[in-house]
C-alpha cells in the first residue's frame, strides 16, 4: 500500500512553500502522482452578489484579480514541483477552497493542508478549511503546522488510539507514513475507564495489526490527564517523544458534541506543533 495521488492545497499564504515542499518530497517517496489545486473563489463571490439578484454587478475586474491570484501560486507550485523532479499537474476551479477541494480529494490518496494562522479568515483558504475536509472529504488530511519547517516525517510517529471508527480508518489511512517511519509509538489513554473497547490488553490488538503491516510498533499506556485535555496530552507527549508526525481521528464524537465541548480534533487544529494526520 502506497499513496499514488497527492493532492496539495495551492494559494499565496506565507506558509503554502512549506505546504508544497512537504506534500513534494512525500511524492517522491512514494513515487506518487502530485496535483496542486488552487482555486480562484468566483462561484462564492457569484453566490453573494445573487443575493442582489445581479450576478453581473461583481466588477470584471475583481474576478479577473481573482484568476490572476490562483495562476499566480499555481506558477510556483510549479516551480517547487519542477524542482522537485516529481510527476505534477496543476488544477485550478472557479469554487470556493471549501468546496473545490472536497471535490478534487476524492480521486486523491492523501489531501496536504495548512493550519490556519491566527488572523487568517480574509484570505481564502479560512479557518475551517482542514476541518471541512477531514468531514466531508472522504480522504486522509495531513495538517501542516503554519509556523516552522518539517523535513522528516519518518524518524518518529506518535499514533493516537482510542478504539473508534475514525481512530480505525486514521491508522490504516496513515500505513504508508507508518511504515517508513523508524519508531512507531501508540498511545492508549485511560483505557481502564474505557470499557468494552480495547479488549485484555488495551492497544495489543491494533499493535499486532500494525505489526503484519510491516510497521515498528510499541504500545504505551498513558493514564488519564490531570488539569489537562486529551488533545494537550498528546501535544504534551509528542514533545516529549520528540514526535514528528501525529496519526488520529477526526471528530470521533458527533459533531455537535465536539463543537460544543471543544475536544480533541479542535485542540489540535488550534495548538499543534507538528503534522498531523487526521480521518473521519
Amino acid at each position: 500500500m502506497s499513496y499514488k495521488s497527492i493532492l496539495v492545497h495551492v494559494d499565496n499564504s506565507d506558509h503554502a512553500p512549506e505546504r508544497i515542499a512537504l506534500a513534494a518530497r512525500l511524492a517522491s517517496q512514494q513515487d506518487a502522482h502530485l496535483i496542486g489545486a488552487a482555486t480562484t473563489g468566483i462561484a462564492g463571490e457569484l453566490l453573494r452578489t445573487s443575493a442582489m439578484m445581479y450576478a453581473g454587478m461583481v466588477p470584471q475586474e475583481q474576478l479577473d484579480e481573482l484568476v490572476s491570484n490562483a495562476e499566480q501560486a499555481l506558477a510556483k507550485f510549479e516551480t517547487q514541483a519542477s524542482a522537485a523532479d516529481v510527476r505534477y499537474e496543476r488544477r485550478i476551479s472557479d469554487d470556493d477552497p471549501q468546496d473545490g477541494l472536497v471535490l478534487q480529494a476524492r480521486y486523491a490518496d492523501l489531501v496536504v493542508l495548512s493550519q490556519c494562522e491566527p488572523g487568517e479568515e480574509g484570505l481564502l483558504m479560512g479557518p475551517g478549511l482542514a476541518a471541512h475536509l477531514a468531514l466531508n472529504g472522504g480522504r486522509p488530511v495531513l495538517v501542516v503546522p503554519y509556523a516552522g519547517t518539517y523535513p522528516h516525517m519518518d524518524r518518529h510517529a506518535l499514533v493516537a488510539w482510542d478504539g473508534s471508527r475514525s481512530a480505525t480508518r486514521a491508522v490504516t489511512d496513515a500505513l504508508p507514513l507508518l511504515r517508513r517511519s523508524a519508531r512507531v509509538t501508540l498511545a492508549v489513554f485511560d483505557a481502564a475507564h474505557q470499557y468494552g473497547v480495547h479488549g485484555a490488553e488495551p492497544g495489543a490488538d491494533i499493535a499486532l495489526f500494525l505489526a503484519r503491516h510491516g510497521v515498528k510498533v510499541e504500545v504505551s499506556q498513558q493514564p488519564k490527564p490531570e488539569g489537562a485535555s486529551i488533545g494537550e496530552a498528546l501535544l504534551s507527549l509528542s514533545a516529549d517523544l520528540g514526535a514528528d508526525l501525529l496519526v488520529m481521528g477526526a471528530y470521533g464524537h458527533m459533531r455537535w458534541r465536539e463543537t460544543v465541548l471543544g475536544g480533541v480534533t479542535r485542540t489540535l487544529l488550534a495548538s499543534m506543533t507538528l503534522p498531523v494526520l487526521m480521518s473521519h
